[in-house]
Order: C-alpha cells, then sequence, then structure tokens
C-alpha cells in the first residue's frame, strides 16, 4: 500500500492497533484517504501488531513508548504508568514532526497518549469504535475527541450522544470486493458448513466440532474446517471416522471464496469477523470467545441475534449436542437461512470507509476530494 504522491496532501495520523481487531480497520480507513492522494502514518507500539503488519504496507509508522496495564501484574501495571510522561513528550513531538490535519484513534492502548495529546492541543480527533462495549481506551477518549464512528448502535450509551456517528466497521478494500466478487462454489445447496476460529483457530470450537461429527453425519454436511495450528488432525480423523465430507486446514488463504461456498458459518464474534460476515451475507452461529475484553464479544453476538441474523451460543452453554441441533435447525428451514442472509446484509456498510472519510472532512471544513456518488455496496 504505497503512499499517493501530490503537492498538498492532506495528512492523517492513526494511532492504535495492538490486535488485528483494532489495526485492520484502521487500515482499511487509510486505503479511503490514500485513494483520495491523502499521506497517511501510523502511531504504535513496538510490541502490538502494527509493528509487524505496517512495515509490510509500505505506511510509515512511529512507536511511543506505552503498554497495556489492564489485566496486568502490579508491577507492569506500575511500569506503563511510569513511562506515560514521556509517552506524551513523544507523542508531542510526533505532532510536531507529522503535522496532521486529523488524528484518528482506533482502539487499543497505543491510541490513547496520542489522540488525548492531540485533542489537549486542539488538533481535529476521532475515533472509531468496533464494538457493542467501548475499552476503556476509547471510553476516555470520547470525552476529547471531536467526532466518534460506532459498528453497533449498542456502543452509543457509552459516549456523548452529539459525538456519535453511526457508520459500520471499515473493511479492507480488497477483501470486501473479493467477497462481493467471489462465485459460488456450492456442489450441494444448503448443505456447506463452514468453521473457522481466526487465524490461530479455536480450540473449543475444534473439540466441539470434532464430537459433533457422528451428529452431523446424517444432515449430509460438507464441511471447511479452518483449525489452525492445533487440532488439525484430531478433527479431520473425526470427521472422516464419522463418514463426514470435510477438508480440514490449519488456514484458510482465500476467505472470500470460503464465505461464498458456505451456507452456513459457524465462528467467533469479533468486531471484524461480523463486519465480514455481513457483507458476505450469510447466517452463522456465533461462539463469542468468553476472555475479550468486558466480554464484548458475546454482545456483539447478541447484537446479530436481536436482529435475526445469527445465533449466540455462550462458551459455558456449548456441547456437541447443542451445536449439532442449530446447525440441524437452521439447515433444515431454507426459508428462516434466507431470512438471516437478508438481515446480515441490512447490517451490512460494505462501503464504511469511504463513507467514514468524506464524513471525517467535514471536521476539516472540506468536501471530498473525488465526486463520485455514494452507494452502499
Amino acid at each position: 500500500m504505497a503512499q499517493n504522491k501530490a503537492k498538498k496532501n492532506l495528512v492523517v495520523a492513526i494511532a492504535g492497533g495492538g490486535t488485528g481487531g483494532h489495526l485492520y480497520p484502521g487500515l482499511a480507513l487509510a486505503e479511503a484517504f490514500l485513494e483520495e492522494g491523502a499521506s497517511v502514518h501510523f502511531v504504535g507500539s513496538k510490541q502490538g501488531i502494527e509493528a509487524r503488519v505496517i512495515p509490510r504496507e509500505g505506511l510509515p509508522l512511529h512507536f511511543i513508548p506505552v503498554r497495556g496495564i489492564k489485566r496486568m501484574g502490579p508491577l507492569t501495571r506500575i511500569l506503563g504508568l511510569l513511562i506515560l510522561p514521556a509517552a506524551f513528550f513523544k507523542c508531542l513531538y510526533l505532532l510536531l514532526k507529522i503535522k496532521p490535519d486529523l488524528v484518528v484513534g482506533v482502539g487499543g492502548y497505543a491510541s490513547g497518549p496520542f489522540v488525548m495529546t492531540a485533542a489537549f492541543f486542539r488538533y481535529k480527533t476521532a475515533i472509531l469504535e468496533q464494538n457493542t462495549i467501548p475499552g476503556v481506551t476509547n471510553r476516555m477518549l470520547g470525552k476529547a475527541v471531536k467526532k466518534i464512528y460506532l459498528s453497533f448502535d449498542e456502543a452509543g450509551k457509552h459516549f456523548p450522544k452529539e459525538k456519535l456517528v453511526h457508520a459500520g466497521n471499515p473493511v479492507r478494500k480488497g477483501i470486501r470486493d473479493q467477497i462481493l466478487g467471489a462465485k459460488s462454489a456450492n456442489t450441494v445447496a444448503g448443505k456447506n458448513l463452514l468453521v473457522f476460529g481466526g487465524s490461530q483457530g479455536a480450540h473449543t470450537i475444534n473439540i466441539t466440532m470434532a464430537a459433533a461429527a457422528p451428529l452431523l453425519a446424517g444432515m449430509g454436511v460438507t464441511i471447511r474446517h479452518q483449525t489452525g495450528p492445533k487440532d488439525t488432525q484430531e478433527v479431520s480423523e473425526a470427521y472422516e471416522k464419522a463418514g463426514v465430507s470435510a477438508e480440514v486446514s490449519e488456514y484458510i488463504y482465500d476467505m472470500a471464496t470460503a464465505y461464498q461456498w458456505a451456507d452456513i458459518i459457524v465462528c467467533r464474534a469479533g468486531a471484524t469477523t461480523i463486519a465480514e460476515l455481513t457483507i458476505a451475507a450469510r447466517p452463522a452461529i456465533l461462539i463469542p470467545f468468553p476472555y475479550a475484553t468486558d466480554n464484548h464479544q458475546e454482545e456483539n453476538a447478541l447484537s446479530l441475534e436481536r436482529d435475526g441474523a445469527g445465533v449466540c451460543i455462550a462458551e459455558r452453554d456449548l456441547s456437541a449436542e447443542i451445536l449439532a441441533k442449530k446447525v440441524e435447525a437452521i439447515l433444515g428451514d431454507p426459508q428462516a437461512m434466507a431470512r438471516m442472509g437478508e438481515n446480515m446484509t441490512k447490517r451490512s456498510r460494505p462501503r464504511a470507509a469511504e463513507e467514514i472519510r468524506d464524513n471525517m472532512k467535514t471536521l476539516l471544513g472540506g468536501a471530498p476530494l473525488t465526486q463520485e456518488k455514494k452507494a452502499h455496496g
């Protein structure tokens, strides 16, 4: 992702990361700004995922001395607090060096000091909130920034109402376009089951699906299951023993085609996953990661369930029998499947990145640099 050259670029600083759930919406927004000739800088920490990902994108990355303190031991918390003054001065230095027209926080502990410093010195500031329950950093920043862009309406109660923009969660253009453009490869209509748990897989989902294999065998399902680096052999053997047609792999490299192949999806409930699900318009059984901050994944999943787009099964309630019954109930009702897919589509904001970009320009008193018509998807 190379920087576009222009004589008078808009300069945008995007701060935060730590995890992919925070970073990748920021990258999607960066792509939208780059399309219009802006210069984009990222600000993060050496410990976060941004340290590995951003250099590969060809974008400038600046580090600040900061570390997370929530769920850490006393010594780590003390160290985290002690380095805050150094972080403040580094943030001020970067603001003077980068001279951003706009500062955007995408969540994660690295966004806190930089966005707060920018707000203190009256830079134009905004944050993205990807989940139903905001993290500590965004709750704090919400009081200081000019605008807050929400993926879930439920998050609005945690912020000043006059700052809210209901925008959706940005998905990277390449992934979005691949999902929308992929051709369905269904061979058994209504019976294709996609299972995944993120790049590292989800052990609980893996072993539950393996245990459910004998129950799924009589449903005529075909399964594609991404296990992550562990459990691949155990899961594959369980499907084979039960006589279930299955393709089991550590990682699925072409998720766009996998989404389009699927008739029903079993997965976690991270914000980026949900944004992709809504674009793919596939019904989902969501099994939230129970250790997510403030249990936000469960709230994300329940939000989809309330809208009739998915089914939530908390890990504390999960068993092979319950999962198999949910799969059978959905696959056995084509009309319900269609409604769930339609309800996913209603929540879809495939052009969230472009719409957020254009709205952010109102902070600067300007109009979009390009005049193309806006459209949802």
